[in-house]
């Protein structure tokens, strides 16, 4: 969500006019993130996030914007992308493809709790059940093949021991995703990038409530666990030493299985899952961080937490409680 691409004031207000969000009073370019370009966009109608495409081909773009709508339509509380008056959610402004969606209130909980995880948990539990019933398939394109594809680039750029423990680990998924248990794995549309940032919190009744899941650029169809694992090792590592806070963790499991239940073969993975999705995360950091685009705003992170999230989840395994 950093800015790659400046986007002229009456360009903006152009396209908010189009699709009927009421005339544009102020636009701001949004610092974090490394995908897309994205603007605060205020409208005389209500409060918009205006994205700008950079990387994705228009035919993926569909996939995300429909599986939001789809979302939405099922009560999770999601951006809802925009339509024109032809009812189509894909949009173009400064040459790119783009999308307008709601902004959603509230704000994030950087340091969560035993209870903000299990919120969470609940949540993706509800986002799963509600993805069964969507249609479209578009392949995880974050997941394994794009693992095989980057290591490569990255490896030029660390030590030997780094070196080693990258080409390990993803011989040892890629092992893991040919076995029958990984073809066994349930499969859907999943978020894929749900970070404590990616999820907003209302506090303004008294007790903090979930209120909003974002960004749902990276979805795609892939092993639901997968989405599971990604939230423990954010939501439920500790940021400094990467260590899985196992109090948050059962609280963010309990949680999702009491709206989705594991079967046996995703409890029996869930620490080989928890490492695939520290390895995707390093990667992609290592690739930001070696290999970076120009950007007016732009913030890469630090690839080294995840190296110390992987090392963790391989000398330290954690199976759920039965």
């Amino acid at each position: 969500m950093a800015v790659y691409t400046e986007v002229r004031f009456e360009d903006a207000a152009a396209l908010c006019a189009r699709l009927g969000l009421g005339r544009l009073t102020a636009l701001d370019g949004i610092r974090s993130g490394i995908e897309n370009t994205n603007y605060y966009a205020t409208t005389t109608g209500g409060q918009w996030v205006l994205t700008l495409f950079e990387r994705l081909p228009p035919e993926q773009l569909p996939y995300y914007l429909q599986l939001m709508k789809h979302l939405a339509g099922h009560g999770i509380p999601v951006p809802a992308p925009q339509p024109d008056a032809s009812g189509a959610l894909l949009h173009e402004i400064a040459g790119k493809p783009a999308a307008v969606v709601t902004r959603l209130p509230g704000s994030h909980r950087l340091a969560p709790d035993a209870a903000h995880c299990a919120q969470v948990g609940a949540m993706v539990g509800r986002m799963h059940v509600a993805g069964a019933s969507f249609m479209p398939h578009q392949p995880h394109l974050r997941g394994l093949a794009w693992w095989v594809q980057t290591t490569p680039e990255v490896l030029p750029f660390v030590g030997a021991d780094t070196a080693a423990l990258l080409q390990q680990e993803l011989a040892f998924q890629r092992e893991l995703a040919a076995s029958p248990a990984g073809e066994a794995l349930p499969r859907g549309p999943i978020h894929a990038d749900l970070f404590r940032d990616n999820v907003m919190f209302d506090d303004t009744a008294g007790e903090d409530r979930l209120c909003g899941l974002f960004d749902f650029y990276f979805a795609g169809t892939d092993a639901l666990l997968f989405d599971v694992a990604v939230c423990l090792n954010d939501w439920c590592s500790d940021p400094a030493s990467g260590r899985l806070d196992e109090d948050r963790a059962a609280a963010f499991l309990a949680a999702y299985e009491s709206q989705r239940a594991l079967e046996p073969v995703e409890r029996r993975l869930v620490p080989a899952m928890l490492r695939a999705a520290a390895l995707r995360f390093w990667l992609s950091r290592l690739r930001d961080w070696h290999l970076p685009r120009a950007a007016a705003l732009l913030h890469p992170k630090d690839p080294a937490h995840f190296e110390r999230v992987l090392r963790h989840r391989i000398a330290e395994p954690w199976h759920p409680a039965p």
